[in-house]
């Protein structure tokens, strides 16, 4: 597995794993394969594991923090604070509010079962709270030694560099694939201007690119897609029509779609860093399998023909998570 350099000399595996789908969102959970898979990513040479204490309601920290054990000092640890969850488990606010802050990370720490977190996202931005009194918080937790590294997510590129001024930020975690070109509105151009990497998530569009999704029926109820704009109606046919022609191309260059997706995003510069998400071993080791596809140019501009910026259909979330995105 090859490496790549997020901000403040932070490594990490070029592809890293989002963890999110072994706790929450994607139908139900196994949390013995899952386990399984964190180890097969370790013995790929994936070191860059991504949760959050939201995912599961700290379920996922959880089962991350027993995944890798005594095997600690060989992965890079990243998780996120500010979405909050209700008294009955559901959805709740944000919170960026230095006291809150602190005790958020206190929690993580214990649910992992680690003495310092590598990497540290405020997971959305709080508008209540200016955006220097959170990351002045932060840059408490780094002094104390909790936190070695602070990153943002889903925020505007002026709320990124007001937080960068109080603190370097090593990376931005933001949804980036051929479904979703947001950052390429200002937001990486920023990020690049204060030698921030990106770290995409969902690189092969909450599976969609991969191919294998062919009706919203193979969703069960617990699957959230069944509420996402994109897998709807006339969007989900459109999107799935545009899924089939770069299906094409990947057929024509001997790779899955979903290695297509994901080389993709780590075409877009050396500073990107894709974390695919999946509680599989067998989809792990075909998401790892793209770090060796090279694509040409004629690749990337037919890529661009197929699938140029504002070809997918919907929003990528429902309205309520739409309005806590780019703030």
């Amino acid at each position: 597995m090859r490496t790549r350099e997020l901000g403040q000399g932070l490594t990490v595996s070029a592809i890293g794993l989002g963890c999110m789908g072994m706790s929450q969102s994607y139908g139900a959970g196994d949390e013995t394969e899952s386990l399984a898979t964190i180890d097969r990513a370790i013995g790929l040479g994936i070191n860059f594991f991504d949760t959050a204490d939201v995912y599961g309601n700290g379920a996922n920290e959880e089962l991350v923090g027993r995944a890798i054990g005594r095997r600690r000092d060989e992965v890079v640890l990243a998780t996120k604070f500010a979405n909050t969850r209700g008294a009955n488990g559901q959805p709740g606010g944000v919170s960026g509010h230095p006291d809150y802050v602190r005790s958020a990370c206190d929690a993580s720490l214990s649910r992992l079962g680690v003495d310092h977190i590598d990497l540290y996202y405020q997971h959305r931005v709080d508008p209540s709270v200016a955006i220097e009194d959170t990351f002045g918080a932060l840059a408490g937790l780094v002094e104390a030694g909790k936190v070695r590294h602070l990153g943002i997510s889903e925020a505007a590129p002026e709320t990124v560099r007001r937080a960068h001024a109080v603190h370097p930020i090593t990376a931005g975690q933001y949804e980036y694939s051929l479904f979703t070109r947001d950052p390429e509105d200002g937001l990486l151009d920023t990020l690049r201007e204060l030698g921030i990497a990106l770290v995409a998530y969902s690189p092969i569009g909450r599976g969609f690119l991969s191919g294998a999704i062919k009706s919203p029926a193979q969703f069960d109820e617990t699957d959230n897609r069944r509420n996402h704009p994109r897998f709807q109606g006339a969007n989900f046919d459109a999107n799935l029509a545009l899924v089939e022609r770069i299906n094409d191309l990947a057929l024509e260059r001997g790779v899955s779609a979903a290695q297509l997706a994901i080389a993709w995003t780590l075409a877009q510069g050396p500073d990107v860093v894709p974390i695919p998400g999946t509680k599989r071993r067998s989809y792990l080791e075909e998401n790892a399998g793209a770090v060796a596809v090279e694509l040409s140019a004629a690749d990337l501009a037919g890529l661009e023909a197929l699938a140029p910026k504002g070809a997918a259909s919907g929003d990528r979330y429902p309205a309520a998570q739409m309005a806590r995105i780019n703030l």
